[in-house]
């Protein structure tokens, strides 16, 4: 299914135009109008789903494989020292477009930016917090 309001199901399904860098049936790769790093690219599914807890299992098994073999040629092409998979889930985990999308970021060791990104704060939880959480969860899995 697709969205008529939905951006990135547009560009996913070349009605807007964009720097495809690969297509096949399930997804489009663009390049990402504004780049975090040289060669950041978006990994945009054709079907519309607004994020992982919508996302079909089969395009689902296909996305990391995908990401994977970009990484590969892209880390080989552009000679990047390293790489960020980003996948965003609801506005507080900084989704702004409710397309599930991938961004693949090459990061260079002389760039401005590669200092700082994708660093957290750690929480502090003790151990019995972290066991509790742990229990809780290995329950919802069986």
């Amino acid at each position: 299914m697709k969205r008529e309001d939905c951006i990135f199901c547009k560009l996913a399904n070349g009605e807007i135009p964009a720097n495809t860098i690969y297509e096949d049936e399930d997804f489009r790769v663009i390049l990402d109008a504004n780049p975090a790093s040289e060669g950041h690219a978006l990994i945009l599914p054709k079907e519309h789903y607004a994020n992982i807890y919508e996302l079909d299992d089969t395009v689902a098994s296909k996305v990391f494989p995908l990401a994977r073999k970009l990484a590969c040629v892209m880390t080989k092409t552009l000679g990047c020292d390293g790489f960020n998979i980003l996948q965003n889930n609801g506005e507080v985990a900084g989704q702004t477009v409710f397309h599930f999308h991938m961004h693949l970021i090459p990061r260079y060791k002389k760039a401005p930016n590669n200092q700082g990104f994708l660093l957290w704060k750690e929480r502090g939880l003790s151990p019995e917090e972290i066991g509790t959480i742990c229990e809780k969860l290995t329950r919802q899995m069986q």
